[in-house]
Formats: structure tokens, sequence, C-alpha cells
């Protein structure tokens, strides 16, 4: 398998898109190396711009991946690391292999320049490695978590989630949750609707919450009547209306007690989670197609008041609506 990178390397320094390098080592996973490469590296007619220069790296001219499904060349030597804006380091599911030096020597240069750092699912181990999680939060595939704090104690695992945000270092579960912490960069390099955009393409769900657990606690229902598809649907259609739990209920013709079920069972959180999620994503829609009023936004959201609007904001993006007006509005564009 090859790579022709569709990106050059000096044109994306002269356009000034974000570069996102991945780095691939020996028996790395292909399965997050494909969702790094749909979600950072695709081009984007739909949305009228490339959204990032995209390119893979490794240690050798050729890399045989994972149980010797493949083997990679034609990718970039380990020195484009060094130009990335974000790194996605290397994981590999031998995770008592130690990494190579020069990966880990990468890794360590780019974090003291400042530049993002991924893990997806082993990547955690990776980045613990290279020293630069020590004191931080992170996660990785849930099998793994005992021996992530056996051998990293330093290091504050949060096994029972989809991916953690700890500024500029973030890490994902694994398999799937490699999605959820790809689109929610996107979201917070380029905003809601266009996030929305590129999990249209990969038909893919808009927002997980990161909080949601890895896995549910039981199987997933097979009676169709009790799938919460229309229901979500229903709502999805009325925000701003004065919708509660109970009312969501009655909707679905159970009991509040057995729609908390099927919430935690097959979305991995709760109805109320679920609701403010979905206003709170409306509202960041709204912001972004030019809405500057923010008792409005609020009111279409169901939020109710700008002063609940700026609360929840701040809470789940880290910045104020007038900030996220200026970094994703019209006027930014």
């Amino acid at each position: 398998m090859t790579q022709e990178s569709s990106h050059a390397a000096d044109a994306a320094s002269a356009s000034g898109v974000h570069r996102v390098v991945v780095i691939v080592d020996e028996n790395s996973n292909p399965f997050e190396l494909g969702c790094a490469t749909e979600v950072f590296g695709l081009r984007r007619p739909e949305i009228g711009r490339d959204l990032y220069d995209f390119r893979l790296c490794s240690p050798e001219p050729r890399t045989l991946m994972r149980d010797g499904f493949f083997t990679l060349t034609g990718v970039a030597g380990l020195e484009a690391a060094d130009t990335a804006d974000t790194l996605i380091v290397p994981n590999r599911p031998d995770i008592e292999v130690p990494r190579r030096p020069a990966v880990l020597d990468a890794v360590r240069r780019a974090h003291a320049r400042g530049a993002r750092l991924v893990g997806f699912c082993s990547g955690a181990f990776t980045l613990a490695e290279a020293g630069v999680l020590d004191g931080r939060r992170a996660t990785a595939h849930w099998q793994w978590a005992d021996s992530f704090r056996a051998r990293v104690p330093a290091v504050r695992m949060e096994e029972d989630v989809l991916f953690v945000d700890d500024g500029d270092i973030l890490t994902a579960a694994g398999s799937a949750a490699a999605l959820d912490l790809g689109l929610h960069l996107v979201r917070r390099d380029h905003g809601a609707e266009i996030a929305n955009a590129v999990s249209r393409r990969l038909v893919f769900a808009a927002h997980r919450d990161g909080g949601q657990r890895q896995f549910v606690e039981r199987p997933m229902p097979d009676l169709r009547d009790e799938s919460l598809a229309p229901v979500l649907a229903w709502a999805q259609e009325r925000l701003d209306s004065p919708l509660t739990v109970s009312g969501l209920a009655e909707r679905a013709g159970v009991s509040p007690a057995t729609l908390h079920r099927r919430f935690r069972a097959q979305l991995g959180t709760t109805p109320l989670a679920w609701l403010t999620g979905e206003r709170l994503a409306l509202a960041c829609r709204l912001i972004e197609r030019g809405e500057s009023r923010f008792e409005v936004v609020a009111r279409r959201s169901g939020l109710g008041t700008a002063a609940n609007l700026r609360t929840l904001m701040r809470r789940e993006t880290g910045i104020t609506p007038s900030a996220y007006r200026r970094r994703f509005g019209p006027e930014a564009s």
C-alpha cells in the first residue's frame, strides 16, 4: 500500500492550513489509521475547502502493519512529524514492546514546540512512554486500563469514557472512539456546522460526548419497539419546546425509569444530558449561521435564557457565545 499526498508540503505552509501528521510504526493498527485518514485526510468538496493538510510518516521506508495485514510504503520519513500542528502518535496492540527512540523523540519535540498531540487507543502508551502525560488526564481501551495504571501511575487514567480532551493532549479509547475524537477536533477547529458536514460524509453520529461510556452495560435490545430512534427524531424537531424527561418517556410509551435505562444501554448517557447536548449543538449552528442575538439563540435552541446559554457553552466548549461567534460565525469565514 502506498500513499500519494494530495497536499504538497510547501502549499500547506503557504496557505496556513492546519497540518495533521500521523506517525505509523511497525505493528500499528490499520483501523485507527483509517479513521484519521477519513476525518482529516479527505478532500471536502461538499464544504468547498480543505480543512486540513494531512500526511503519513514512518521511521522506515517499509512498515509492516498489525499482524502483517499489509506493508505501508511510499510515505514521508519521520522528519515530517516536525512540521505537524497536530501529531497523531502510533498505536500498537503490543503494548509491552518499547516504542522506537526516534518516535519518542519526535513526540517530545512536537510537544516542546506546542503541537497538539493525539493518541488513539493504545497511543496513550506511546505518549506516556515519551513522558508527556505525567500529571495529565488520559484514556485508552478499557481492557488495558489496569496495565496502563500499573506502568504509569503518574497519569490519571479515565477508563470509562470515549475520549479525554486535556487541552493540547487528547486521547481516545479503542476502535470507533477514534472517530468520536476526530469529529470533536473538527468541531473544536471549525465549529459544529462543519463537524456535522464531516459526520454526514462519514455516516456517523455527529456528536457523542467524550464522557459517555466506552461500552454498554447490557446487550442492545433486539425488539424494534425498544429503539430510541423514533423518540430522538421527534425531540430533535422540537428542541425549542419545553421538553422534559417525563414528556419523552410518555412519547416513547414507557416510564421515566425505563427511558433512563434505555438511554444508558443504547446511548451511554441520560435523557437530560442528551437533550442538553442536542440543544447546545443547535445553538452553535445558529450562531455559525449568523444569529447574533443570544437571547434568540437560547430561545430557539430550547436553552431558555442567554445566561443559561453562556453557562452551558463555557462548560461544554470552554468559550463564551461571543468568542464562539468570533471564531466560527460568518464574519470568521
